[in-house]
């Protein structure tokens, strides 16, 4: 009679474990929705980046274009294309940092 108690207990606590180990269907959910959020952040940031470097580009290429008219207004030019970089850079750094801390949430 003893065993059969045991047993019991056994399978009744191995059931009970194996129901909470597994993520219910809501936070099953939860956690995709927060994926599906980071990597829409994520594309959101490389998008940022591709559109930036379009754009520094283009202010290079305006640089050159000017340079035989004035030096300084290139160099000026030049220098607004890497602060666009950089700014560009950053602001998409901050996105992927955003990206991180959802998928971290999960």
């Amino acid at each position: 009679m003893k065993t059969k108690s045991i047993v019991s207990l056994i399978g009744a606590s191995t059931l009970v474990f194996a129901f909470t180990a597994c993520d219910s269907k809501q936070e099953q959910a939860r956690e995709e929705r927060l994926e599906q959020k980071a990597e829409n952040l994520e594309a959101n940031a490389d998008q940022l980046r591709k559109d930036g470097e379009k754009v520094a580009d283009a202010k290079e290429n305006h640089a050159d274009a000017i340079r035989k008219g004035s030096e300084n207004a290139a160099d000026a030019t030049e220098n607004d294309a890497d602060a666009t970089r950089k700014a560009v850079e950053k602001r998409a750094d901050e996105i992927e940092d955003e990206a991180d801390k959802v998928r971290e949430a999960k």
